[in-house]
């Protein structure tokens, strides 16, 4: 039984990820500390916080739609990460690492998602 938005493993991995991102982040350029390096913290501190919203609100389609925020967040921050490797600014077991762990929180997000339109389906 669930008794917080942080007994979900999906908010835990989304939250970890955010903690490894702020720490990648912080070996990039000066230059793009209010760009980039911003936009890249931004959308990943996105994804465990509309976890967190969206488990706090009274029904499933407000819990919905914030799961597809943090979705589409997590989709975002792949996408900038994946900047990050053609502009160079992360090394390889760093890059490899975080895309593995964006995968995974997509998954989760995906499964949680299927479970939840289900029920309001049935």
């Amino acid at each position: 039984m669930l008794r917080s938005y942080k007994d979900l493993k999906v908010w835990q991995k989304s939250y970890q990820l955010c903690l490894d991102i702020y720490k990648i982040t912080k070996g990039f350029p000066k230059e793009e500390q209010y760009s980039l390096t911003s936009q890249i913290r931004r959308a990943a501190i996105s994804v465990p916080s509309n976890i967190a919203e969206g488990y706090g609100r009274k029904t499933t389609p407000e819990y919905l739609r914030s799961l597809y925020i943090a979705y589409g967040s997590n989709c975002e921050l792949e996408t900038q990460i994946l900047l990050t490797r053609d502009l160079g600014y992360c090394k390889h077991e760093q890059l490899k690492y975080v895309r593995e762990n964006i995968g995974e929180v997509e998954r989760m997000l995906k499964a949680l998602l299927k479970l939840l339109e289900n029920k309001l389906l049935n």
